[in-house]
C-alpha cells in the first residue's frame, strides 16, 4: 500500500471508531442518569457552580461513556489498520486480540474505579479538618476521575501490545528480560505522572500492576510462543 492508501484507510477506520462512539453516547445519553449515579457513588455530594454547568458535564459524560461502551469496535478498528503488517495466520489472531483487548481495558477501568479511585479520594480526604472542608464540585471531580481511571484501560493492554510487537519480530523475550529493570523504573515514573494523587500508593496501584503485566507477558512469550 502506498502512503495515499494508508492515509485513506486510516480514515475510513477513524471514521468508522467516531460513529460507533456517537452511537454509544447517544446510547448512555439515554441512561444518563444511572451512569452519572454509579460514577459519583465514590463520593456524599457534589456541586455545580454555573447554570449551564451540570448539562455541559452530564455530556461529557454520556461521551466518555461513549468512548467505553464502543471500545470493541474502536478496538477491532485499530488492530484491522495494523492488518498489512500480519502474516496470513496473524490475521487470525484478530479475532483473539480484539475481545482480549476489550476485556483488559474494561477490567483496567474497573480496577481504578473500584479500587485505585476510593484510595485516590481518600487521601485528599484526609487534609479536612473542622475549619477546613472539602466542597468539590462535580466538574472537578469528574476531571479527577478521568484522569485516575482511563490510564489504567490503556495500560492493561500492555500485554497485547508486547504479544504484537513480539509477533512482527521487533522484540524478543531475551530483550523484554534486559529491559526488565528499566520497566520498574519507568513505571513508578509514569505512575507518578499520570495519577494525580501524590500518595505512593495510589501510584504503586498503577505501577506494581504494569511491572506485572510485564513479567506475565513475558513468560508467555517465552514459554508460550517461544520467540
Amino acid at each position: 500500500m502506498t502512503i495515499t492508501d494508508h492515509l485513506t484507510e486510516l480514515r475510513r477506520r477513524i471514521i468508522k471508531s467516531a460513529v460507533a462512539i456517537a452511537m454509544g453516547m447517544a446510547v448512555c445519553a439515554w441512561q444518563i442518569d444511572a451512569i452519572v449515579a454509579l460514577l459519583t457513588s465514590p463520593v456524599e455530594k457534589l456541586y455545580v457552580m454555573k447554570p449551564a454547568e451540570a448539562f455541559m458535564i452530564y455530556m461529557k459524560i454520556a461521551l466518555w461513556s461513549g468512548v467505553v461502551a464502543a471500545s470493541p469496535v474502536w478496538f477491532y478498528q485499530f488492530w484491522a489498520f495494523l492488518l498489512p503488517a500480519f502474516t496470513k495466520q496473524e490475521k487470525k489472531g484478530l479475532l483473539l486480540i480484539v475481545p482480549l483487548s476489550t476485556l483488559l481495558f474494561l477490567g483496567g477501568i474497573s480496577f481504578a474505579f473500584f479500587i485505585v479511585l476510593p484510595q485516590g479520594l481518600r487521601f485528599f480526604m484526609s487534609f479536612a479538618m473542622e475549619s477546613v472542608q472539602p466542597l468539590w464540585s462535580l466538574a472537578g471531580y469528574l476531571d479527577f476521575a478521568v484522569l485516575m481511571v482511563v490510564p489504567f484501560g490503556v495500560i492493561f493492554n500492555l500485554p497485547v501490545a508486547l504479544v504484537v510487537l513480539v509477533r512482527m519480530g521487533l522484540v524478543s523475550s531475551i530483550q523484554l528480560k534486559s529491559f526488565r529493570k528499566y520497566v520498574i523504573v519507568i513505571s513508578f515514573a509514569i505512575a507518578a505522572v499520570i495519577t494525580p494523587t501524590t500518595d505512593m500508593i495510589s501510584q504503586s496501584l498503577l505501577a506494581v500492576p504494569m511491572i506485572i503485566l510485564y513479567e506475565v507477558s513475558l513468560v508467555f512469550i517465552r514459554y508460550g510462543l517461544k520467540k
